[in-house]
């Protein structure tokens, strides 16, 4: 094992806080933490601070909350940590030039990809959106561009139609900690051997907004239920039934034609489902949830919107 390492650790959301928490476990030392500012949330907008600011904070660790990394004064302050390596992980804030070149190995991020494919916001979605059959994780040591550093280290796992967003966070959250020890553990041996990513293979992960969850019925059913596993947790999928905004959580696609049936009508509503027409192929919604209420299983919903969800109603947009 190499000599223990001097990190400033860079990170804002849970995702972020397991590798701190892993790095506090490690056999390297934490001198320093970046985190976002405290955000309002809730009813009330009451600031609170992020999971690393809480960790951080028990830990007795310093602290800083820039609004941005391009003050020379917020540069300096980190330069005055001497770090040997700084860790980024959903942080949420550009670092610039100067920023990346003051520890002495530079900057490393962990990113929720293989990279070069899906580079940028949103890699765990569109890999899902897209049906990949794989994605994984990427130590990186970052560069100017965006995504674009050198990989030092990867791990692959397999997915799944049945796998969202969620899920797949997960198994990052369990995945990507313990790759980053390994590394910053032989990370002269990783920067020795880093392969220079191919900008040719490369793929843009869009941010994905709250108005690209309304599913587009005329579609196929495959690309449907890609979209839903994809957006759940957030920004979660919709349609409109009876002018009432219908969230789906859950659902999967069906290889049957339904030739004449508009896009959009429920074809059957059962233990099995709630079955859809699409432009291609058909869509099972297994757990959604209508105004004021809870997510609920299909035949939850069934039984107690009997009338709504009756074979021959329409999901469509919402005529203002």
């Amino acid at each position: 094992m190499s000599t223990p390492l001097s990190i400033v650790f860079a990170g804002t959301p849970v995702f972020a806080q397991r590798h701190l928490e892993a790095l506090l476990e490690s056999t390297h030392r934490v001198i320093g933490v970046l985190t976002q500012p405290d955000r309002p949330s809730g009813r009330g907008k009451k600031l609170l601070p992020s999971p690393v600011k809480t960790l951080a904070l028990d830990a007795q660790l310093p602290l800083l909350q820039p609004q941005s990394l391009k003050p020379t004064e917020d540069q300096a302050a980190i330069a005055a940590w001497a770090p040997d390596v700084m860790v980024v992980v959903a942080y949420g804030l550009l670092l610039p030039p100067p920023v990346l070149s003051i520890p002495k190995y530079g900057c490393l991020n962990v990113h929720g990809s293989l990279l070069p494919r899906w580079r940028g916001a949103a890699p765990i979605q569109r890999a899902i959106e897209a049906g990949d059959a794989e994605t994984g994780v990427t130590i990186m040591q970052m560069d100017q561009g965006l995504d674009t550093g050198d990989v030092l280290a990867t791990e692959a796992f397999p997915l799944d139609p049945t796998m969202s967003s969620d899920t797949v966070f997960k198994k990052m959250a369990e995945t990507a900690p313990p790759l980053l020890i390994k590394t910053l553990d032989q990370l002269q041996e990783h920067r020795k051997n880093a392969i220079k990513q191919d900008d040719a293979r490369a793929t843009y992960a869009a941010k994905i907004s709250k108005e690209e969850g309304e599913i587009r019925w005329g579609g196929d059913g495959v690309a449907i239920a890609r979209q839903i596993q994809a957006f759940n947790p957030s920004p979660i999928s919709f349609s409109f039934l009876d002018g009432q905004r219908v969230k789906i959580y859950q659902a999967r696609a069906i290889e049957r034609s339904f030739g004449g049936t508009e896009p959009g009508t429920i074809v059957s509503a059962d233990r099995e489902g709630i079955l859809v027409a699409c432009g291609s192929k058909g869509l099972v919604i297994e757990v959604a949830q209508f105004p004021n209420a809870k997510p609920l299983p299909a035949l939850e919903l069934i039984n107690g919107r009997k009338a709504t969800l009756a074979p021959g109603r329409k999901f469509s947009p919402l005529v203002s």
